[in-house]
């Protein structure tokens, strides 16, 4: 607006009212949880399952995992130390469940010892961005789920989706996906239905029943 105002196209009083831009909201995704159980069934290699079932477990951005060194790791309380996060710059604690623990203890077991990244590459200090992206799409076309658009990311969508369904509230998952505002946090609550489902159709049953009283 100040260019074409400076061009002499438009008016200078069209800036005495203040403009406001609403952003699309748009909607995370996740993958659905019939195809994320076939996807899972196809890894069919130990550092692949690692890493896989480490980003879906924690909800760590890629960048992160792929910065994650052994010395971060705390086994025992199973839990990584992220030291600074990727988007904000702050450093958060995150936690992985069983499944996610016997896949890294596999791949620890078998891994190099002297190389300080938990995931690496063939003659690389470690696994690069497009090498995990290649990972994560070979076992999408070996599932035979290569066409439906899913992102790695998608798993960092589908660990918040998770917990949500599960029952977490937004102030616990927030810390855990670093994010510094509950608002970003508040769009899975707009994606996951399954609380509002049930609470949807309890209520519905009592108006069919008629068990509604009271006047409006």
């Amino acid at each position: 607006m100040r260019f074409l105002i400076e061009q002499g196209h438009v008016q200078q009083g069209v800036l005495t009212r203040k403009i406001f831009i609403k952003l699309p909201a748009s909607l995370p995704r996740a993958i659905n949880p019939a195809d994320l159980a076939r996807f899972l069934s196809v890894i069919d290699d130990i550092r692949d399952k690692a890493l896989l079932l480490l980003l879906l477990r924690t909800g760590m951005r890629i960048g992160e995992l792929l910065s994650t060194k052994v010395v971060d790791l705390h086994r025992q309380e199973q839990k990584i130390m992220v030291y600074a996060a990727q988007k904000t710059g702050t450093g958060r604690v995150v936690y992985y469940s069983d499944d996610a623990r016997s896949a890294l203890e596999a791949w620890l077991n078998k891994r190099e010892q002297h190389k300080p990244y938990l995931f690496y590459a063939q003659k690389r200090l470690r696994l690069t961005y497009s090498g995990a992206r290649s990972i994560f799409m070979k076992y999408l076309r070996k599932a035979g789920l290569a066409h439906k658009g899913y992102t790695l990311h998608c798993l960092r969508h589908s660990f918040a989706s998770d917990l949500l369904n599960a029952g977490m509230r937004l102030e616990y998952l927030q810390p855990l996906l670093g994010h510094t505002n509950i608002e970003v946090t508040r769009r899975y609550a707009r994606l996951t239905d399954t609380t509002r489902k049930e609470q949807y159709f309890k209520a519905m049953q009592k108006i069919e029943r008629g068990e509604i009283h009271g006047h409006y």
